[in-house]
């Protein structure tokens, strides 16, 4: 059994973050002691690496708390799981577009910066005025 530190330092996750996930029930609540702290099993260890895997993925609290039913049911088809994938992958393609569309328009910001007075900067002027820029980055 783990108390939530222990937890906390094998998986990487704040504590705060672990009662907030206890909150909104993507953790179960814990055992407690007769001294009330928090226990945590392996298999709570197991569902909040998960959670912290699922995360740095990117995805939702709302796509993991999906994930973590169908996890939780293994007999279910994992079709559902590959559509929750593909889902955040086309999201994932999208951020970086926007941000390689930033980065072309950042690069050509600061090449036609000549150095001079801010009164003069290119890359304030580019601030000021949106139409300036040549790639669409909303």
């Amino acid at each position: 059994m783990l108390t939530i530190g222990n937890l906390s330092k094998k998986t990487g996750t704040k504590v705060q973050t672990i009662r907030y996930y206890e909150q909104i029930g993507l953790m179960p609540e814990p055992g407690r002691t007769e001294g009330g702290q928090r226990r945590y099993d392996n298999a709570q260890l197991d569902r909040l690496s998960f959670i912290r895997h699922s995360r740095q993925l990117g995805f939702s609290l709302d796509a993991i708390r999906e994930l973590l039913d169908l996890s939780d049911h293994p007999n279910r088809p994992c079709d559902e799981a590959d559509a929750i994938a593909r889902r955040q992958l086309k999201q994932v393609e999208q951020r970086m577009a926007r941000l390689k569309a930033l980065r072309t328009e950042l690069k050509r910001m600061v090449h036609e910066c000549s150095g001079g007075r801010t009164a003069d900067c290119r890359v304030l002027e580019v601030l000021r005025d949106h139409s300036e820029c040549l790639t669409e980055h909303e």
